[in-house]
């Protein structure tokens, strides 16, 4: 009886497994076929666009991408530098929301809260216009400051933040550091951020791949060519004289998204860890 308990088991996990690697492989395949397309020219595409083996263009799709008005180092600073700093306004500032949530008991608790997630309903489009319209009038258009600031408030991350605090955060804890003299923020610096450590690198990404891909908002504030951030820079590459250059904007996608790889994989362990945690209902 043991015997026969044990086979189904044993082909319910094999199956497992060979569906996860379906799924793995499927969701590898087009990425794949990105990086092998950077490294073909024109008419190698053109004749067979999915190909599995890369080719010996690369050098020459890199000549032609930087040879006119594409500059991936510019991007990719400029990137960096938005991604980051709005990443890092993001994550503390809605741990901080999120604290406040959740350690204090005060009357407008609730509603706040409410109109936290009211504010998710708009979608960005809709503000846009008079952002743009604010932003000129103080002549703050072609900056980066305005693509940084707004991340103080960032509804989605305060409400994952707050489901997490909620599955993990013991009030006795923040009651212990009161006693022994901390004050508010020392608590929320030297106890909380520690445990929200999970939670802080998962939103970190998502914030950071939200900011990098970001396209309508730079490309409507700014102007400068050299402010150009990478995604911009990759939606130019569909005009002019890269229209043909199919391996150049290939490459170019690529390494757009490289960054984003590299990141993912360094924060894994913790986007794991954060997103299951930050999953509990109250």
């Amino acid at each position: 009886m043991r015997h026969a308990t044990t086979v189904p088991q044993k082909l319910y996990k094999v199956l497992i497994y060979v569906v996860c690697i379906i799924l793995a492989l499927l969701s590898i395949f087009p990425f794949w076929v990105m990086v092998v397309n950077a490294t073909r020219n024109t008419y190698q595409i053109q004749a067979n666009a999915v190909s599995l083996i890369p080719s010996s263009y690369l050098a020459n799709n890199w000549k032609v991408l930087v040879g006119k008005s594409f500059n991936p180092l510019k991007g990719f600073i400029n990137s960096m530098i938005i991604s980051t700093c709005s990443t890092i306004l993001t994550v503390y500032f809605s741990s901080l929301t999120a604290y406040g949530l959740v350690a204090y008991d005060w009357r407008l608790r609730q509603p706040f809260f409410s109109f936290i997630m009211a504010i998710m309903m708009i979608p960005a489009q809709v503000t846009s216009i008079g952002f743009y319209q604010f932003m000129y009038r103080i002549n703050m258009t072609n900056n980066f400051l305005p693509l940084i600031l707004p991340a103080v408030a960032a509804p989605t991350t305060v409400f994952f933040m707050r489901q997490y605090l909620l599955g993990t955060l013991n009030i006795d804890i923040i009651n212990s550091g009161r006693i022994d003299g901390a004050g508010e923020f020392h608590i929320f610096n030297r106890i909380i951020l520690p445990i929200m450590k999970p939670a802080i690198a998962t939103q970190a990404i998502f914030s950071f791949v939200g900011s990098w891909n970001n396209l309508f908002m730079p490309m409507v504030l700014l102007t400068d060519s050299d402010k150009y951030t990478l995604p911009i820079m990759v939606s130019l590459l569909r005009g002019d004289f890269y229209k043909t250059e199919y391996g150049s904007i290939y490459l170019g996608l690529t390494l757009t998204v490289l960054p984003l790889f590299i990141i993912y994989f360094l924060l894994s362990k913790y986007i794991i860890a954060g997103v299951a945690l930050g999953s509990v209902k109250e």
